[in-house]
């Protein structure tokens, strides 16, 4: 039952892809194909479109969540469908998924199993480190539309999982884009107790601050990412604490 679910799923998901090629003025990605005319000025592109077929994707999506019905515990499913509904770019249902994912960890308390059902070692350090990198993922867009999305996933994460550095910091990133700034830096100023020489907080918490429009405590942790930090994160600091001390 369990293998049907899933070769069900991958297969029409499979051939739920249709790629239309298309001559444009426009490069639409970084595999489009270059035409120059006879003076080797660029004349156009063929791009590749890739789109799907609803019907088949709605088969694929049903198997994926008969699988997770007679198989809840079976992360590589529901992170499977994850991808389905991330490469479709429907990151409503996308997000729906990850927040009942991190639900249920709470009843199975991450004892995962993986493919042909064997357990997953260190499952609750695979899982957290796989929801990071959704919101890394989303966050790497560079859609703002989408900001609302990590903040869901990464509150929902929180509140389940307080105690880990790298939700609390990349959520709270979202949260400064979408100026929520005292949220953002009540979240890091947590990650800060977790790890207090945990330079990308300190950095954080400093532009949060900066943000805010409270030059003393931005001087203040620019100063503590500047100890800790590497190079880069010690010039970058140095440069903020010179413009923030200029500005009356």
């Amino acid at each position: 039952m369990i293998l049907n679910c899933i070769l069900l799923h991958n297969y029409y998901f499979s051939i739920s892809k249709q790629e239309e090629v298309s001559l444009d003025k426009q490069q639409r990605s970084e595999e489009s194909y270059q035409l120059t005319d006879s003076t080797g000025k660029v004349a156009g592109y063929i791009n590749s479109n890739i789109g799907y077929d609803n019907n088949k994707l709605n088969e694929a999506i049903k198997y994926a969540n008969k699988g997770i019905d007679k198989f809840p515990n079976r992360l590589d499913i529901r992170f499977g469908k994850c991808y389905l509904l991330q490469q479709i770019g429907d990151f409503e249902n996308f997000t729906k998924e990850i927040i009942k994912t991190v639900e249920y960890s709470q009843t199975n308390k991450n004892n995962w199993l993986w493919t042909e059902n064997i357990k997953q070692e260190n499952g609750t350090a695979f899982f957290l480190e796989t929801i990071q990198s959704y919101l890394k993922e989303l966050y790497d867009t560079e859609d703002d539309n989408l900001l609302p999305n990590m903040i869901e996933i990464g509150e929902t994460t929180l509140k389940y999982y307080p105690n880990e550095v790298e939700i609390l910091s990349t959520t709270s990133v979202a949260l400064m884009l979408t100026k929520q700034y005292d949220k953002a830096i009540q979240y890091l100023k947590h990650a800060e107790q977790l790890d207090p020489k945990d330079f990308i907080v300190l950095n954080n918490i400093a532009q949060g601050y900066k943000l805010k429009g409270d030059k003393i405590n931005a001087i203040k942790y620019y100063e503590l990412a500047a100890k800790y930090g590497d190079e880069q994160v010690k010039r970058q600091a140095r440069e903020n604490i010179e413009k923030l001390k200029k500005v009356n």
